[in-house]
């Protein structure tokens, strides 16, 4: 028997349920499905609103065949084995993209082409904002579609479907609950419905139903993996290791890969502890080589290691505002290579010739770019560069 998620799932448009704004009558969308000339679209939004259903129901709608695949397994070989057969035909498929905003910028540059010439229709979709995985080029050449969560009436119309066909009994206070703790997720919704339709098919009662949901916190809990890992990173970089471990955990269970968070503590190793504690850098580094290798569940003690170190770590941005105070100079003015330190100049003085310093020009224009702050480590940088600068 199929799953209450596959069987209950809307076949058409007018089964489909909320986001009326997008998928309403008077529609941008609407209007463009039922004139059989739809645009690229990539959906983002919460789970369980509806954003592959509408993509199936596209492809059914306007006859195109359909192809499902996942970002985080795709290959390029694969997008092009799928359109060659179709290359010589007017009918085009129809390429659903899951976790879109997982696809590096070499996977998204082959999408291209296929965009731009209509080899295809192209449907994305993702529970993350997309105006920030996706290049520019790439927007530029679909639609974005904002998906938000169901309201408790669109539940309400769905678990009156699901209940009806199935002869289901269900009191006031268990249909409040269902509504209320699925946080506007269908498919929370038929999950948890089935599940305690699979224990008792005649009568939902409010306890079953509460105990099923001890044991789902964590998944229905309504923070996108975008708005965890902001407060992670937030966290570790106010020092606070148990708000950070938390967060941690959540973007765990939520189904964050490991080697995502690790590229993440790397980059923060180095923009907000930088030169402050070096071996910050080293450690999240190592963080990233071990998960690669060894994988959940255990890389959940390597991962809460090293976030545990870095937020406890000394915090300098000192790196940073180096960058920045670089490109303000470069921006201002292009300085020439002075002559003594051109390719094969003569005039050059090796420092390890003069005890490693003497006072040699290295810029046309005198500038200070690089101001360490002087937090834990640096103020060792500091003694160092000013004892070599004062021999």
């Amino acid at each position: 028997m199929l799953k209450f998620s596959e069987r209950f799932r809307p076949k058409d448009l007018d089964e489909f349920i909320g986001q009326t704004s997008i998928i309403g009558k008077n529609s941008f969308l609407r209007r463009a499905i039922e004139s059989k000339n739809i645009p690229h679209i990539f959906l983002y939004g919460p789970p369980g609103v509806g954003k592959t259903t509408l993509s199936y129901i596209i492809a059914e709608e306007l006859k195109y065949d359909f192809f499902s695949l996942n970002a985080t397994s795709l290959g390029i070989k694969e997008i092009r084995d799928i359109i060659e057969p179709y290359k010589h035909y007017k009918k085009k498929p129809l390429i659903f993209i899951d976790e879109i905003h997982r696809l590096n910028k070499k996977q998204q540059e082959v999408l291209l082409p296929i965009m731009e010439f209509n080899k295809a229709i192209i449907i994305g979709a993702s529970t993350e904002n997309l105006y920030s995985s996706l290049t520019d080029a790439i927007r530029s050449r679909g639609v974005l579609l904002k998906f938000n969560y169901l309201t408790k009436n669109d539940l309400r119309t769905l678990l009156t479907r699901v209940t009806t066909e199935l002869q289901i009994e269900i009191d006031k206070e268990s249909t409040e609950f269902l509504l209320t703790s699925n946080s506007g997720d269908a498919r929370a919704l038929l999950i948890h419905l089935e599940l305690a339709y699979n224990v008792n098919s005649q009568k939902i009662d409010l306890e079953l139903l509460k105990s099923i949901k001890k044991t789902d916190n964590i998944q229905t809990n309504r923070d996108s993996t975008s708005n965890l890992m902001s407060a992670f990173i937030k966290s570790i970089r106010g020092s606070d290791p148990d708000a950070a471990v938390y967060y941690l955990i959540m973007l765990i269970e939520k189904g964050e890969k490991a080697d995502y968070i690790a590229r993440r503590l790397i980059i923060l190793a180095s923009e907000d502890i930088g030169n402050a504690n070096p071996n910050a850098l080293t450690i999240a580094v190592s963080t990233m080589t071990a998960t690669k290798q060894i994988g959940y569940p255990e890389s959940k003690l390597i991962l809460t290691q090293c976030v545990t170190y870095l937020a406890s770590s000394p915090k300098s941005n000192s790196v940073v505002t180096t960058i920045d105070n670089t490109y303000n100079a470069i921006n201002s003015e292009i300085l020439s290579v002075p002559e003594h330190l051109k390719l094969f100049s003569k005039n050059y003085k090796n420092p390890h010739d003069y005890n490693h310093y003497l006072k040699q020009n290295y810029l046309s224009k005198s500038l200070k770019l690089v101001k360490l702050k002087g937090i834990a480590f640096e103020s060792r940088l500091l003694e160092w560069l000013e004892k070599i600068q004062s021999n």
